[in-house]
């Protein structure tokens, strides 16, 4: 076996003795004379090789046969419908021309109506996609402090609020000190501020308000099935509501693709269950010792109706939190205990005095 290197010892030097030689490495180390001074420089960390924490994945590429596939079909079904009532309106005008002058304006009405909803959905779903790239747009800027981006997103904040009235003194503000900021990243910290602050109290209000209703609704419904339908009208406003708020105008297809993005939300953040956290509130408020099983089950689901309403907060929010604090559920279910604390009746402490004839 052979023997292990000893270790040198530390030792002194001038950087301009003669011994002194910079070595690249230990591949020439019979290079140098006997006694004399080696020494090795660190290797420049620019030049190092960069480790991936994974191994990066392939692309996928997408397939198109699903694409083509609901395509063809939808164009098959689109030419058979027009077929029809062409049919149909040729069948009218040969038993009677008054029916089939009928035919054709009823055509002509359902038409014009399926445009006006074609265009109000793709309108819809413009505009969510608008404020979905302003959120990014936003949390890219905040990272970066471009001032030049950070004016572009307020411009564009500003022509997605002109239409509420509720911001015109946020609007105004906001434009006067627009010129006075240096930093994107405080531009858009005021931005926040002045024109998200009361569209984030009316977004709390509308959460709390859709909770307490659902915690009463499903505490007194006989039925399961009647709280499954309650639960899901009571979501399905709800996100309307916030998205209208916020900017937003969706429509059947928007609708439908805020809740999956809501959905997605919540699944991300671990919302969907009804966490120890949640039990640990109602149970640090000795509802579990006041209420009955119902309003417990109540509660519950009230807090968890709390809980997609802040998701749909984070989704439908053209901003993303950063001046302003988040609104967090345990002050929604402090909000939705005490209401229920207060509209709960108070035993009587006192006897009753019965008064004597």
């Amino acid at each position: 076996m052979s023997e292990q290197a000893q270790p040198r010892r530390p030792a002194a030097f001038r950087l301009d003795d003669p011994r002194v030689v910079v070595s690249d490495g230990d591949g020439d180390a019979g290079l140098f004379a006997r006694g004399a001074i080696r020494v090795t420089p660190d290797p420049d960390p620019a030049l190092l090789p960069v480790v991936l924490d994974e191994t990066p994945r392939p692309v996928r590429r997408r397939s198109w046969w699903g694409t083509l596939f609901w395509s063809a079909a939808g164009g098959l079904l689109l030419l058979a419908t027009g077929l029809g009532v062409a049919n149909l309106i040729e069948d009218l005008f040969v038993r009677n021309e008054g029916l089939g002058f009928l035919g054709a304006a009823l055509a002509a009405a359902a038409l014009l109506g399926l445009i006006v909803i074609v265009a109000r959905e793709a309108l819809g779903l413009a505009r969510l996609a608008t404020i979905e790239k302003l959120h990014e747009r936003a949390a890219a800027t905040m990272a970066s402090d471009n001032r030049t981006e950070a004016d572009a997103i307020v411009r564009d904040l500003l022509k997605l609020t002109h239409g509420n009235p509720a911001l015109a003194r946020a609007r105004a503000t906001l434009t006067g000190h627009r010129g006075d900021i240096i930093d994107g990243a405080d531009m858009l910290k005021l931005a926040e501020r002045e024109l998200m602050t009361p569209l984030d109290r009316e977004a709390r209000r509308l959460v709390s308000v859709a909770a307490q209703r659902v915690s009463i609704v499903t505490a007194i419904s006989p039925r399961a099935l009647i709280d499954v339908a309650f639960v899901l009208a009571a979501a399905l406003r709800l996100v309307r509501q916030l998205a209208l708020l916020y900017g937003g105008r969706p429509g059947t297809l928007g609708m439908i693709r805020l809740m999956r993005h809501t959905v997605a939300h919540l699944a991300i953040t671990g919302g969907m269950a009804a966490s120890d956290s949640l039990v640990q509130q109602m149970l640090g408020h000795g509802v579990a010792a006041k209420l009955s099983h119902r309003l417990g089950e109540g509660i519950l689901n009230g807090l968890l109706t709390a809980r997609l309403g802040l998701a749909a907060i984070d989704v439908t929010r053209p901003l993303p939190f950063n001046a302003l604090p988040r609104p967090v559920l345990s002050d929604l279910a402090r909000d939705l205990l005490a209401k229920r604390d207060a509209t709960a009746p108070a035993p009587s402490s006192e006897p009753s005095r019965i008064s004597a004839p």
